[in-house]
């Protein structure tokens, strides 16, 4: 059937019809129009929200602190709500400085900090650095097992890693605490 002939059909049905059956018939009209409009944004709003997901999981998480990480562990561990103030909390075992260091990097990152809460994040790694005696050039080792720091030359990095018990790297926080005036700090390189 073409549509002129099914156009056709539907008049001489129409002519049979009494003027409040017109009036239900133009209603169901208007009413299966409106359905029809509803399914078509539906679909519209699905296919949107397809073509949106890749993006959304392509996002990275944002990067936190370690500190900030096992503060937002420790309230959810907890049940407890996202704007606790750590400084107010007193179960969390943090010394003042770190928990001074939580409060301040919130305060900063507020949206990081909720995103972090709400999708999760990645524990930001510290970079490092090497510590190179500025007079025998000479690079600073902590034996682990001893406590002793230790001096050891250049040809020595690429191999003391691999041997265990030695620290050759340091975070900012650790080269802060001591005494590194004749040490300069070389950054470690990704990989290395």
């Amino acid at each position: 059937m073409t549509r002129k002939d099914y156009i056709e059909k539907i008049n001489q049905n129409l002519k049979h019809l009494t003027k409040d059956e017109l009036k239900d018939v133009s209603i169901l009209t208007t009413a299966q129009y409106g359905v029809r409009l509803k399914v078509a944004e539906k679909e519209y709003i699905e296919k949107e929200i397809a073509n949106l997901t890749p993006q959304l999981q392509q996002q990275t998480l944002p990067v936190v602190p370690e500190c900030v990480a096992e503060w937002i562990e420790i309230l959810k561990t907890k049940g407890l709500k996202p704007l606790k103030n750590p400084e107010t909390y007193g179960e969390t075992g943090f010394t003042e400085e770190k928990l001074q260091n939580i409060v301040f990097w919130i305060s900063e990152h507020q949206e990081d900090y909720m995103r972090a809460w709400l999708d999760g994040y990645t524990v930001e790694k510290p970079q490092l650095f090497y510590l190179k005696n500025k007079l025998t050039t000479s690079y600073l080792a902590l034996d682990i097992n001893t406590g002793y720091y230790e001096h050891w030359g250049e040809e020595i990095i690429p191999k003391l890693p691999k041997k265990q018990g030695y620290k050759l790297s340091f975070t900012q926080q650790e080269i802060d605490s001591m005494q590194t005036g004749s040490y300069e700090q070389i950054k470690v390189e990704d990989g290395e």
